[in-house]
């Protein structure tokens, strides 16, 4: 049985004291959330997962304890299988194959909404409304801009869902700019 949105997000408030990786997880969730919208997904499940991908990174950041740590807990609670999945599939270094849709949206979503975010912050109004998928692709090719943010995870995760990159940029982009008050990222005005 699937947990609440409710549940999923007292859990990753317990172990995630960060408001950036919260802010994180609510911007992955936001992308994976409009992908189950356009491909038919299970929102609820898609969503949770999202949420939380990273819950024990805080405490546990090194390979490989994230996320084998966080996905021993998802099972003593009895989040299901392909919830847990996604999230082992997330990161490479598992070596849990990206196989469902929810799989492969996880690992699309996750950098890209970290770069998405990190574009929205240099803007004069720190909104997302002001960031365009064009100015984000041109973005990448910045090597210093963003640095720990992974461009080749970026680029296979848009060749995994079969997408044209800029596709994938305006996909996640569009979701993020509607959940920007949630983000922190609707503006000076919304603050």
């Amino acid at each position: 049985m699937l947990p609440t949105r409710d549940q999923a997000l007292a859990l990753l408030h317990e172990y995630t004291h960060s408001e950036s990786l919260r802010k994180h997880a609510l911007a992955v969730e936001a992308c994976v959330r409009g992908y189950a919208r356009r491909l038919g997904g299970d929102e609820e499940l898609w969503s949770i997962t999202a949420l939380l991908h990273d819950f024990d990174y805080e405490r546990w950041p090194d390979p490989p304890h994230h996320p084998l740590e966080g996905n021993r807990i998802l099972t003593e609670l009895g989040y299901p299988e392909a919830l847990r999945h996604a999230i082992l599939a997330h990161a490479d270094y598992t070596g849990v194959a990206r196989e469902s849709p929810l799989d492969k949206v996880l690992f699309a979503c996750d950098e890209l909404a970290g770069f998405i975010t990190a574009c929205a912050l240099v803007k004069p109004n720190k909104s997302l409304s002001e960031v365009e998928a064009a100015s984000v692709k041109r973005k990448l090719k910045d090597k210093a801009f963003a640095r720990s943010v992974s461009r080749e995870d970026i680029v296979r995760g848009a060749e995994e869902l079969g997408l044209p990159l800029e596709q994938h940029i305006a996909n996640c982009l569009e979701a993020m700019q509607a959940a920007a008050p949630a983000l922190g990222l609707a503006g000076a005005a919304a603050i």
